[in-house]
């Protein structure tokens, strides 16, 4: 037998109890499982300003599917998010998706990872409009031999200074 915890304070904000936890299926409710709604949000389906669960929603989310301004989890999707499949404004993960993109495969307006797709993509495999990497393709790209030669340049005194 799956074990239930179920836990409601009864201290309320903005007609929401402060914890509400809910672990586990409620047969007697008539819940599959768990579903919590609180500020502060622990359970299965779990929603609220900080929620905490296999499914989480809220403002701050942390959950395998987590959904939130900022969530971290699985897949994660939010404002900020990070997790092994990152949605968002900024996404950090595995696969990342976003305005600015940061993951083994990463793919942005800003794109950063081993494989980068973007407007501007560094990483091993960078495509875009400019692209920085091991394999750079795109319209200003740079190879990282090309930066060495950069480089080495900067160091020959560049202009006169006459």
């Amino acid at each position: 037998m799956k074990r239930t915890i179920r836990h409601r304070s009864r201290t309320r904000l903005r007609g929401r109890p402060l914890v509400d936890v809910a672990i586990g299926a409620d047969e007697d409710a008539g819940e599959a499982t768990g579903r919590a709604k609180g500020i502060i949000a622990v359970g299965d389906d779990a929603e609220g300003w900080l929620a905490l669960g296999d499914r989480a929603r809220g403002t701050v989310a942390l959950g395998n599917d987590a959904r939130g301004v900022v969530a971290v989890g699985g897949r994660a999707r939010g404002l900020v998010a990070l997790g092994g499949n990152a949605v968002g404004g900024v996404a950090l993960g595995g696969t990342a998706t976003g305005v600015l993109a940061v993951g083994g495969a990463a793919f942005g307006l800003v794109a950063l990872g081993g494989l980068a797709l973007g407007a501007v993509a560094v990483g091993g495999l960078a495509l875009g409009v400019l692209a920085v990497g091991a394999r750079a393709v795109g319209r200003y790209r740079y190879e990282s031999a090309d930066l060495g030669r950069l480089r080495s340049r900067g160091r020959r005194g560049g202009r006169d200074r006459g």
